[in-house]
């Protein structure tokens, strides 16, 4: 006798317990989907990354020969670590309609809502294929769906559309902003505090970028949004770290500055690590080369997450809207893996159970009532690829 294909909650316990924190492998739940697909009947396709650690898995229920509807979630949590849980955060517990657990609202909540419609989708004979794909590193640069969108159209179907399952409370957003990381390290010359003319000081230099990134922060604050539906409604600019020096007596060899920005849709994100190397060309390095030739100022891109532009009407909203019962579409200021989907040429939106407010906290929670939501929007995907999209 075959045992039942277990419930959404079930489902969403065992991935919880996966302790799936980005430096971590997820390769013990990509085990736990691939065998909970297959007793059903569904084969699925690892892309591993390069050290073999980790892999994000693919899957197409239905037809293969033909493009489909893809749903995209990622399984890596971000770090419990410093934060004060009132439970073990992987160990899911139900306290007044709320499930609580690390990764209940990002995303593991959708992962386990859509496992748990596996069964719906086969018994709908469908027409139309949906595609699954379970990826990782998405909270260390979105970097972990890459290499499996670069096989669609080679050994992996292109879809048709994509639904991103990131928490927006089950509400459709088809435009984010891009995420962008950089790291400027500027090396100086040490000397001792008593001969400071003998040394080129790293962390005054540093100190000269930062009031240029302010200047920068403050100049795109001019520029907000005009469509008034981002919060805040400008390109913004932070400074996370800066760090340099050993000692007080001591003039700094070097300083590290960790920056980045999230920018509006089509905002040029070459443009403010240019206007950096430029300034620090014109206005940090000739002072710093006085007495140390060797001095330089070098930033490195870390992280790249392309912008979701919107595109009304698209395939993807028009079928959100469909599904989630809307005909508004959201703006949200936090990147998703749905830019590398539309930059690949497949149209995309967000949509999926939990707030956004969850994320990333302690006793983070996904409410019960949003899993109800998300299986009746799945419930009418069954439907509409049941009949061909």
């Amino acid at each position: 006798m075959t045992a039942a294909f277990p419930d959404a909650r079930e489902i969403l316990a065992r991935l919880v317990a996966f302790d799936t924190v980005s430096s971590k492998s997820n390769l013990p739940l990509i085990d736990y989907v691939e065998a909970l697909l297959a007793s059903v009947g569904v084969a699925s396709v690892r892309t591993p990354d390069a050290t073999g650690a980790k892999a994000a898995l693919f899957a197409t229920i239905g037809p293969t020969d033909r493009p489909g509807v893809l749903l995209s979630g990622h399984t890596d949590v971000v770090p419990v670590a410093g934060q004060r849980w009132t439970s073990d955060p992987f160990t899911l517990v139900e306290r007044d309609g709320r499930l609580y657990g690390r990764g209940a609202c990002d995303m593991k909540g959708y992962l386990a809502g859509v496992l748990a419609a596996v069964p719906r989708f086969l018994a709908a004979d469908l027409a139309t294929p949906i595609h699954l794909i379970f990826s990782y590193d998405e909270e260390v640069g979105c970097i972990g769906v890459e290499g499996t969108i670069a096989r669609f159209g080679v050994d992996l179907p292109r879809p048709k559309l994509c639904l991103v399952g990131e928490p927006t409370e089950m509400t459709v957003v088809n435009a984010h902003k891009s995420v962008y990381a950089f790291e400027t390290v500027v090396t100086g010359r040490s000397s001792h505090a008593s001969m400071p003319q003998l040394g080129a000081n790293a962390v005054l230099a540093a100190g000269k970028l930062l009031v240029e990134l302010d200047h920068m922060r403050e100049a795109l604050a001019m520029d907000g949004d005009p469509s008034g539906r981002f919060t805040p409604a400008e390109t913004t600019i932070t400074v996370g770290i800066v760090e340099g020096g050993e000692a007080s007596n001591i003039v700094p060899e070097r300083c590290r500055i960790a920056w980045g920005f999230r920018g509006l849709p089509g905002f040029d994100g070459a443009g403010p690590p240019a206007r950096l190397a430029d300034f620090a060309q014109r206005h940090v390095l000739p002072s710093l080369r006085d007495t140390a030739p060797d001095a330089d100022v070098v930033t490195t891109a870390l992280v790249e997450v392309p912008e979701l532009s919107p595109e009304p009407g698209s395939p993807a909203e028009t079928l959100a809207f469909a599904l989630a019962g809307q005909n508004r579409s959201f703006a949200v200021s936090y990147g998703t893996e749905a830019g590398h989907f539309q930059r690949a040429g497949v149209p995309t939106v967000v949509c999926g159970p939990g707030s956004i407010a969850q994320a990333h906290t302690a006793d983070e929670f996904l409410d019960m009532s949003q899993l109800v939501a998300l299986e009746r929007f799945l419930v009418r995907l069954a439907e509409r690829c049941a009949s061909g999209l």
